[in-house]
């Protein structure tokens, strides 16, 4: 026999299917009954969730009223909203001449 021929003979031969198709069994690729009931408890959990959100939803206000919030609001966010104020009041008035003692000394030397 000749390389050439060797060659075509092995060429020419049909591949042999493997022994163990690799896992790949009778039902591979098919739904098992296992699959079914993940399915039907994960729907069934899908749809308790969307219940609780819905009450949880219902809860809410449609408009949200800043009276109603502020009233609701703990006294640390009413306490920093009133020292925005203060700040904002301060900034816009010119600051009134006060008798610190830096300036009582200066006047009181100045008599």
């Amino acid at each position: 026999m000749s390389a050439q021929e060797t060659v075509a003979l092995v060429l020419a031969q049909a591949p042999v299917p493997p022994q163990d198709p690799g896992g790949q069994g009778e039902d591979f690729g098919k739904s098992s009954p296992l699959g079914l009931v993940l399915l039907i408890v994960f729907a069934i959990a899908v749809v308790f969730l969307i219940r609780s959100m819905t009450k949880h939803l219902k809860k809410l206000p449609v408009v949200f009223d800043e009276e109603k919030a502020n009233a609701a609001a703990p006294a640390r966010v009413k306490r920093a909203e009133a020292s925005k104020r203060a700040d904002e009041s301060e900034a816009t008035e010119p600051p009134e001449p006060t008798g610190t003692p830096s300036n009582t000394s200066q006047t009181q030397r100045n008599e």
